[in-house]
C-alpha cells in the first residue's frame, strides 16, 4: 500500500528469473521466464515512471484521508462518516485487482496502466463540482476502479521488461515511491483542508495528477515485450482461457497456507490504515486541539514502517516469517495500548511502533505469496492485494461502530479485537510445515 508498502525487496527480486538467450518452440510461443530486455536507458525510464505513476496513485488514493475534517465540514457529515471516502475506494480498488491481472495477461501491460491514468486524471474533474456527499462517494467509487491498474500490473511489467541488474533497482526505488507517495498524499491533504476550499483542493490534485500522468506517459516505452506469445495464429478459445483464469485464482483460494496470509495481510491492514483516519480526529479535540495539518503530522510515523519493511528481506531469510509475523503482532498490541497513555508523545511512538508492526507484517505477507505460488503468480499477489484493500474498505465502517460508542477508546478496543483475529490466524499458520506440497 499502501503507506503503501506493496511489495518487499525479496519478493520482488528473490523468485525472478530472466534469460536474455530465446528460445521459440514449435507452438511459436516464448516461455513466461525467457525474456530479451529492451535498452538500459529504456529500462531506466520504465523504472522511473512506474515509480511516479505508483507516487501518483498514492497521492489520489489517500489525500483524502487527509482532508477528513475538511470533508465533515463541507459536505456536512461527521468526522467519522467523512473516513467512508476512503473505505469505498479501497473497497472497489480490491476487486479492480483481479479484473488487471486477467486484463493485463491480455492485452499487454502498458495499455492499461496508461488509459487508467488519464482517466484518473479526468475523474479528478468530477470531484470538482460535487455537490454532495453521495455524489463524492460515488465518484469515489469509480476511482477505485482506475487506481487498481498500476498496483496490479506494475511488478509482472518490471519482471517482463528489465534485465536481472536493474531489479535491485527497481525494487528499492519502487517501495520507496510508494511509501512516499502514500506519506505526501495524506500530509498534501491536510495542507490543502487548512488552507483551501474543496473546490481549490480539488483543482490542485487536478492539476497535479494532470502533470504527473504527462510524465508518465512521456516515460513509459512505446512499445513492450510481449512474452507470452510470438505467433498468434493460434490462440486459446476464450472459455478455455477464463478457464484456466479462474483455476488459477481458485488453487490459491483453497490452499490453507496462503488463504490464511491473504487473512493476515488483511486484517492487519483493516486495523492499521484506519487507525490513522480516526487518530486525526482524536488530535484535533480536546485536550490537544491541533489544527488539521499537524493533525496529519501523525502520517510522518510511516517512515518507521518504511525502515522495517527495506530491513525485513534480511529478517525473513535469518528468522524466517513465523517468527517475524509474531513479533510484529506484539508490535502492533504495543503500539496500539500505548496510545491510551493521555500524552501526544506517548500517541507517537504508539503509532510508530504499530507501523513498523504493520509493515513488517505486511513484507512478511509478500514475501510468504512470492515463495508460495509456484504457478498463477500474478493471480496470487492480485488476491493477496483483493483481501488487502479490502481490509482497508470494512476496517473503516467497523472502527466507525466504536468511534462512536467510546471515541478514541472504542477504537483501541475494536483494534485490539482485530488483533486477537489476527493472533489467532499466526497460530494456525504456524501449525504445520510452511513448504507446498509437490
Amino acid at each position: 500500500m499502501a503507506n503503501d508498502n506493496v511489495f518487499s525487496l525479496s519478493s520482488f527480486f528473490g523468485h525472478v528469473v530472466i534469460h536474455k538467450d530465446v528460445s521459440v518452440t514449435h507452438s511459436g510461443r516464448i516461455s513466461d521466464h525467457e525474456i530479451i530486455p529492451p535498452e538500459y536507458g529504456k529500462q531506466s525510464r520504465l523504472i522511473w515512471a512506474l515509480c511516479l505513476a505508483s507516487v501518483v496513485i498514492y497521492i489520489n488514493l489517500y489525500t483524502v484521508q487527509g482532508m477528513l475534517p475538511l470533508i465533515a465540514e463541507h459536505f456536512d457529515v461527521t468526522g467519522a462518516h467523512s473516513t467512508l471516502v476512503l473505505s469505498v475506494t479501497s473497497f472497489t480498488l480490491a476487486f479492480s485487482l483481479l479484473f488487471y491481472a486477467v486484463i493485463s495477461d491480455r492485452v499487454g501491460r502498458l495499455k492499461p496502466i496508461v488509459i487508467s491514468l488519464w482517466l484518473l486524471a479526468c475523474s479528478n474533474l468530477l470531484l470538482i463540482f460535487v455537490t454532495d456527499f453521495d455524489s463524492l462517494v460515488w465518484v469515489r467509487l469509480l476511482q477505485g476502479v482506475l487506481l487498481a491498474a498500476v498496483p496490479a500490473i506494475a511488478m509482472a511489467y518490471f519482471k517482463e521488461q528489465l534485465a536481472p541488474e536493474f531489479m535491485l533497482k527497481a525494487a528499492a526505488t519502487y517501495i520507496t515511491a510508494n511509501s512516499l507517495g502514500g506519506i505526501f498524499g495524506r500530509l498534501f491533504g491536510g495542507l490543502m483542508s487548512q488552507h483551501l476550499s474543496w473546490q481549490q483542493s480539488m483543482g490542485l490534485v487536478f492539476i497535479v495528477t494532470l502533470i504527473g500522468v504527462a510524465i508518465v506517459t512521456f516515460l513509459l516505452p512505446r512499445r513492450e515485450i510481449k512474452p507470452h506469445l510470438v505467433n498468434l495464429s493460434v490462440k486459446p478459445a476464450k472459455l478455455a482461457k477464463l478457464q484456466q483464469d479462474l483455476q488459477g485464482f481458485w488453487g490459491h483460494i483453497t490452499d490453507r497456507k496462503m488463504s490464511l496470509v491473504f487473512i493476515i495481510g488483511g486484517l492487519a491492514f483493516m486495523m492499521m490504515v484506519n487507525q490513522f483516519s480516526f487518530i486525526q480526529l482524536h488530535l484535533m479535540a480536546l485536550p490537544y486541539e491541533l489544527s488539521r495539518f499537524n493533525a496529519t503530522l501523525i502520517f510522518l510515523c510511516y517512515l518507521s514502517g518504511t525502515f522495517a519493511s527495506y530491513l525485513s528481506a534480511k529478517w525473513i531469510v535469518r528468522f524466517g516469517s513465523i517468527i517475524l509475523f509474531k513479533a510484529a503482532f506484539l508490535l502492533m498490541v504495543l503500539g496500539t495500548l500505548l496510545t491510551l497513555v493521555d500524552t501526544l508523545w506517548a500517541i507517537v511512538l504508539g503509532f510508530l511502533i504499530t507501523a513498523s508492526g504493520f509493515f513488517l507484517t505486511h513484507s512478511c505477507c509478500n514475501s510468504f505469496v512470492a515463495i508460495r505460488a509456484v504457478n498463477h503468480r500474478a493471480k496470487a499477489t492480485s488476491l493477496y492485494l483483493c483481501c488487502y484493500y479490502l481490509g482497508a474498505a470494512l476496517g473503516g465502517p467497523y472502527l466507525m461502530v466504536f468511534w462512536q460508542h467510546s471515541l478514541w477508546q472504542g477504537v483501541v478496543v475494536g483494534s485490539l479485537t482485530l488483533l486477537a483475529m489476527l493472533a489467532l490466524a499466526i497460530c494456525l499458520l504456524s501449525r504445520g510445515p510452511l513448504e507446498k506440497p509437490a
